[in-house]
């Protein structure tokens, strides 16, 4: 028997969209149908498309797995008569002992989790010259197949495949996908070099490609891919960027994950002790749904930025570039444990460190909890920072239990309280809590200090980054001054006949906002050029309308964003039944601290 192509048990998206879950219920594949046009399916369709040309590249992420597309090409090809000849960009790397002695100051050296942002073109990884020669040595038609075809400035018929990042990372844990230029998989290392190598180059060039893509294939599935015309997609992608649209979001669990995803959500695995996350929007790694008639085809939701970052950002667009700034995911701790006792990087450090643009700033938004939840937010008034390092180091060094509570505060937690966790703050999640954490975008950056002895899904323990937080904590967040600081203190803003609008006001630090529209029947929304990102959290169903693109119902608990480009919104409850949506959208900059949006000084 062949050994599995991904470890995971989350399914792979289905064949065909599944019938939509009732209405008011959490929908797990959330696409969008296109305009005009069709998804094709299978590597028949493929190569009907490549055939009139002499010089076809097949380019993409890393993760495609090259075999089976060269080989079903090559079947195909003989299966019609047609003369093929393939040429492999694998063949033109640089020697795998070059590539790991290129990347590796990008790699952290020893430290298991952080590296630093590869500023390296795509074309430093090949030997100069050779792809081309083969190419222009070949007698008849052509194809070019791997990561790198692109690079190839000759006239030709592009092909860009690619593959969701939640679908790399299942493939390497079961070590049927490599790094970029790496012979052989290595698990246990691969996410870091993913993140900071492959993936920050491979987007560049993605970006680069995006108007000359002939045919975007999604290749998650073996055997069957799923197939848009190129300027079907970037058509696609246009009208998406000034209305709302959802991301797909995917689910994981974790060494302290809870019920409330597990029970509310319909289609997901079962096949698992919990579920710890949900990620809603974290831009870098959720996919794009497009479905017609019933086929559905993923594309990375970086193509939406690439293409369309000034209308979906508006007035920010210049400061953040193709990165998307917001994030909101779930943490899942209903029945289960608290979360690492943790702390993220302050500006300056982010950026020296690893070359991020702007760091982890994060809020807990209360969606629902159990009766005694609580936050571990900011220090106790008496917090002596020495005897806090001598007692975490001491319990990695022996393994003894550390009493969190003799050094950082305790919060009761209810339903839609907002927690402030600037960087630099110690913080996590208590039990029995659903966090909508409303952030920053940045989502690795998290410097665990404790984690309650306990192991991870493996067996392992998590690694612990206690120098790494000591270098960011501010310790006067504490005592009576925390307490002020650090919880949200709500205020109505604004309000009419069956509607009002409450401001959840953040940190100085952070340089996002929070409000909640509360209403009954209907309330009017503009985006004031900027990219609004909300989620239903009162409530069964919201109806969003937007001049010029049309409307859709969104369920409970459901993330969606509302481009820049709307400029304005209705949102309706089409019960008639109060709602509640809360929503995070960019503050002017002038309101922020500098060193919190990119570009300013620390």
């Amino acid at each position: 028997m062949a050994p599995p192509r991904r470890k995971t048990t989350q399914h792979l998206i289905p064949a065909r969209r599944p019938a939509a879950p009732p209405t008011g219920r959490y929908d797990i594949y959330p696409a969008q149908p296109i305009a005009s046009g069709r998804i094709e399916e299978g590597y028949a369709s493929l190569l009907a498309r490549m055939a009139p040309h002499r010089v076809v590249l097949v380019d993409g992420f890393v993760g495609v797995d090259w075999d089976e597309v060269a080989d079903s090409l090559r079947r195909e090809a003989q299966a019609q008569g047609i003369g093929l000849q393939i040429i492999r960009t694998a063949d033109f790397l640089l020697p795998e002992a070059d590539l790991d002695a290129m990347v590796e100051p990008f790699l952290g050296g020893g430290d298991p989790v952080f590296g630093r942002r590869c500023p390296l073109p795509l074309e430093a990884f090949f030997r100069p010259g050779g792809l081309r020669r083969a190419v222009d040595a070949a007698t008849g038609p052509v194809v070019v197949v791997g990561t790198g075809a692109g690079l190839l400035d000759v006239s030709a018929f592009l092909v860009y495949i690619d593959i969701p990042k939640n679908e790399i990372q299942f493939r390497s844990r079961a070590g049927t996908v490599c790094s970029l230029g790496k012979r052989a998989p290595h698990p246990a290392a691969q996410y870091k070099r993913f993140y900071f190598v492959d993936w920050p180059v491979l987007n560049r060039e993605k970006a680069r490609l995006l108007p000359r893509i002939d045919a975007f294939v999604d290749g998650q599935r073996h055997g069957d891919p799923r197939i848009i015309d190129g300027a079907l997609l970037r058509g696609e992608i246009a009208r998406m960027a000034r209305g709302p649209f959802r991301a797909r979001p995917w689910f994981e669990p974790g060494p302290w994950g809870g019920q409330w995803i597990r029970e509310r959500v319909d289609g997901l695995s079962g096949d698992v002790p919990n579920y710890a996350w949900s990620f809603e929007l974290i831009s870098p790694e959720n996919g794009m749904l497009l479905e017609h008639e019933g086929v559905m085809l993923e594309f990375p939701f970086d193509l939406l930025m690439f293409q369309e970052h000034l209308a979906i950002l508006g007035d920010c667009a210049e400061a953040f570039g193709y990165e998307f700034p917001i994030r909101f995911d779930f943490l899942d701790t209903f029945a289960g444990g608290n979360l690492s006792v943790q702390c993220h990087p302050r500006p300056e450090y982010i950026r020296r460190e690893f070359g991020e643009t702007f760091t982890q700033d994060e809020t807990y938004y209360i969606l629902d909890c159990k009766p005694g939840a609580e936050v571990y937010l900011g220090f106790r008034e008496d917090i002596k920072p020495a005897e806090f390092r001598v007692a975490l180091e001491g319990s990695i060094a022996t393994g003894a239990p550390v009493n969190i509570d003799d050094f950082v505060l305790r919060h009761a937690a209810r339903k839609h309280d907002l927690f402030l966790i600037p960087n630099g703050t110690v913080h996590c999640s208590g039990i029995d809590s659903l966090v909508l954490e409303i952030s920053a975008t940045p989502y690795i950056f998290t410097f665990k200090m404790y984690d309650w002895m306990r192991l991870d899904l493996n067996g392992q323990p998590r690694p612990l980054n206690v120098a790494r937080a000591f270098d960011n904590l501010y310790f006067d967040r504490r005592g009576e001054s925390a307490r002020r600081e650090l919880i949200s203190r709500p205020a109505v803003i604004k309000s009419g006949e069956g509607w009002r609008v409450v401001h959840l006001p953040t940190h100085a630090h952070h340089f996002y906002d929070v409000h909640r529209y509360e209403f009954g029947n209907a309330i009017d929304v503009e985006t004031l050029n900027s990219a609004i990102v909300l989620s239903l959290v009162e409530g069964d169903t919201v109806r969003v309308e937007c001049a010029g693109a049309g409307s859709r119902e969104y369920a409970y608990a459901e993330t969606f964003v509302i481009p820049a480009a709307a400029d304005a919104f209705r949102l309706v409850s089409p019960s008639g039944r109060p709602l509640m949506v809360v929503a995070a959208s960019m503050k002017p900059r002038a309101a922020c601290v500098a060193g919190s949006w990119p570009g300013d000084d620390a």
